[in-house]
């Protein structure tokens, strides 16, 4: 028995010892009011996601867009869900349209990049990641990597559901500047946003395990109702696809992936597809990958989300768990 528990000692430090150290960089929008109606969640269900995986530390999350809204829902997912040390939240660029403006944010990342290593979250804009990279190229040896949601194959359309509206690559075509700024750096990148996510969908009866007696689940549960909603309305299926989880998951699950990888990457110039809901833009940049680019730039492209995945994410959602 001795022998048992000091093997399950040495397991345990063993993982402990190789956790990756996460710096949380997110847009999060779940149940801000506006008038547009119901905004995304998926940063939300990400973030109680990274903080259910033992095998990375979440060391610091910084916000993008929207700052003072999610400052105060951060906090009250990592109060519910948080069972680790606390983790500091610091409000980063309020409109991403402010590239090389310091902010409490970029400033905070700085400073956790001269102490260790780090693999940047991206799940909103890059204009937190790319101000900290204009401003102190000297810490880029310090990103151990980045994983951003966003990108896509060549004339793949963003179509959810039914496919019945394209929508567009919110992420890239909000700030292209500062997605430039890190297309140009020499930090190794992994893209992972709508082609991988479009496999994986969560609907009411996914939320089953959510207990309704509990504070958290319960306001998870409502919270998440309006955007359903809007997704039927728009899309014609009943729920989401939680896009920022796949750019979690190759952090943590890589092997539910399969990947491009050693992709080239370039920005195209070409004709909108999604001009339903941006009228006024006939042609537009598009960020893309493709083996017959000629682009020194390479990347890692997640392709698909592999069955099992959607358990991974949904297994972690209540508070319970």
């Amino acid at each position: 028995m001795k022998y048992i528990f000091y093997v399950g000692l040495l397991v345990w430090g063993s993982l402990a010892q190789a956790q990756t150290k996460v710096w949380f960089d997110t847009d999060l929008m779940i149940g801000m009011p506006d008038a547009s109606g119901p905004r995304e969640v998926d940063d939300a269900f990400t973030l109680i996601m990274a903080l259910k995986q033992p095998q990375i530390e979440i060391v610091g999350i910084s916000s993008i867009t929207y700052v003072d809204y999610s400052y105060d829902v951060i906090y009250k997912l990592l109060q519910w869900h948080n069972k680790g040390k606390a983790i500091p939240v610091y409000k980063g660029s309020p409109k991403a349209d402010d590239l090389g403006v310091e902010n409490d944010g970029t400033r905070a990342l700085y400073e956790a990049l001269k102490k260790e290593k780090l693999t940047i979250l991206a799940l909103g804009p890059m204009t937190n990641i790319a101000t900290l990279i204009k401003n102190h190229p000297d810490i880029i040896p310090q990103i151990e990597k980045i994983s951003i949601c966003a990108a896509r194959t060549p004339d793949l359309p963003f179509n959810p559901g039914h496919g019945k509206l394209n929508v567009f690559d919110y992420n890239y075509e909000l700030d292209y500047k500062s997605m430039d700024v890190v297309l140009e750096s020499s930090i190794p990148l992994v893209f992972a946003g709508y082609e991988p996510s479009s496999y994986t969908f969560i609907g009411n009866i996914d939320l089953a395990s959510l207990d309704q007696k509990e504070e958290a689940d319960k306001w998870l549960f409502d919270i998440v109702q309006p955007w359903m909603e809007k997704n039927e309305k728009f899309f014609g299926i009943r729920g989401f696809i939680p896009f920022d989880c796949s750019t979690l998951g190759v952090i943590t699950h890589p092997e539910y992936f399969t990947y491009y990888k050693d992709i080239p990457i370039k920005v195209t110039y070409k004709k909108n597809d999604a001009l339903k809901v941006q009228p006024k833009v006939p042609f537009k940049n598009f960020l893309e990958v493709s083996y017959e680019f000629k682009t020194k730039k390479k990347v890692d492209y997640a392709r698909r989300a592999l069955l099992g995945f959607e358990e991974k994410i949904l297994e972690t959602l209540s508070v319970k768990k």
